[in-house]
């Protein structure tokens, strides 16, 4: 089980297509967190993930340093191993924490969307200025010292037409692991979903050149639809439910199944219990029944064992229901389901080795970090330098 630490509901920036507008707070108190902690222990496996969120969850950069304190003195005690996820826009990154994040082995995901054009058309600071030179200093320097970092892009209609140029420039920055998220709330209309389309087109050609190049790298739109036809119907039990994998934990440590419905608030429906007494399971399980009815819109569709409509997070979102699929998903799916075949039919038919390796060879990941690890070692970090 993975919680979800919403560390403050405030932030630094006024993303324009943010599902949950920053608001001032004091941030999560520490008995909050550590009950948290306790909560992700319980609640067991071999493993429990930590995953900090916000708002920003750097404007509460101090507590994440006391979360890894207690979690790993939890472990020595005898609670099962944690591990560590940042979720970020990255201007508050500095040296110190960079060289904690090292020391520490905590994954980062930064939020940036591409190219200059794209970046700043929704990404602005608090202020109303772009940040595209400030994030890009500090998604450089973040790639510098953690190389297998995330980066979040979102696609809005407005930036569809920066796609592909956008992703190889991130690429060419040395963003290995590229996760694409399209803005669905937005209001996409079928002249920008054509856009898209033919975008994505121009990425296909991108991503046979690259990986017959053998070059490393993680597309989210297409190794997804890849893996789910190399996986199948297993492929069902990789995808989105409520409440299943992970857990988000707002500021006051009510308990709630996705990220999004934290700003409902623990008066709805969707609160599903606390960090002081634990999950709810009779709401937890009323909400987890209601998200595996079957869409009926769904029920006839060739593709809906690869689909993204089982996503109620995502539905709720967009529908304010979800058992509900957004029309705008299931036009995207359509479109980017045949683009992503026909990548794959290529490169299997050339029995293309980075490719197989990549999508049939479950050590991959492990392997591909190993021989990284091997021809490249970087500096060890400073040590001793406190967060601030």
């Amino acid at each position: 089980m993975h919680l979800t630490l919403h560390l403050t509901r405030s932030c630094n920036m006024r993303c324009s297509y943010c599902y949950s507008p920053p608001e001032p707070d004091q941030g999560m108190a520490e008995d909050t967190a550590f009950a948290a902690l306790e909560l992700a222990a319980r609640l067991g496996g071999r493993t429990s993930g930590i995953v900090f969120f916000g708002g920003e969850p750097l404007l509460h950069k101090p507590m994440i340093a006391r979360v890894i304190a207690k979690a790993r003195a939890m472990t020595q005690a005898g609670a099962p191993p944690f591990h560590f996820k940042l979720i970020i826009n990255g201007l508050r990154l500095d040296e110190a924490l960079l060289d904690f994040l090292v020391e520490q082995d905590v994954l980062v995901a930064m939020s940036f969307d591409g190219v200059r054009e794209a970046h700043d058309a929704h990404r602005r600071l608090a202020d109303g200025s772009p940040s595209f030179e400030r994030g890009l200093e500090r998604l450089q320097a973040l790639l510098r010292a953690r190389p297998y970092s995330s980066v979040i892009s979102v696609v809005s209609p407005d930036t569809a037409a920066y796609l592909e140029q956008s992703v190889a420039f991130l690429l060419g920055l040395g963003c290995r692991y590229l996760i694409l998220s399209l803005d669905y709330s937005a209001a996409w209309s079928e002249a920008d979903l054509a856009i898209l389309e033919r975008q994505y087109q121009r990425l296909a050609e991108r991503y046979l050149e690259w990986t017959r190049a053998g070059r490393k790298f993680y597309l989210s739109p297409f190794e997804v639809k890849i893996a789910s036809h190399v996986k199948g119907r297993a492929f069902g039990e990789d995808r989105c439910e409520l409440g299943e994998r992970q857990l988000s934990v707002d500021p006051e440590g009510h308990l709630f199944p996705c990220v999004q419905f934290t700003r409902a608030g623990p008066a709805s429906e969707w609160c599903i219990g606390h960090v002081s007494r634990g999950v709810d399971e009779r709401a937890h399980a009323r909400i987890r029944a209601k998200s595996k009815r079957d869409q009926e819109a769904c029920a006839d569709c060739s593709i809906r064992q690869r689909c993204n409509h089982t996503c109620g997070c995502l539905n709720w979102q967009t529908t304010a229901a979800i058992e509900t699929v957004s029309p705008v998903l299931c036009r995207h799916e359509q479109l980017l389901l045949p683009i992503a075949d026909a990548v794959a039919e290529t490169l299997f038919r050339e029995r293309n080795p980075h490719f197989l390796h990549k999508h049939y060879n479950a050590a991959y990941p492990l392997l591909s970090l190993i021989e990284d690890t091997l021809s490249f070692a970087p500096e060890p970090p400073a040590r001793g330098r406190a967060l601030r």
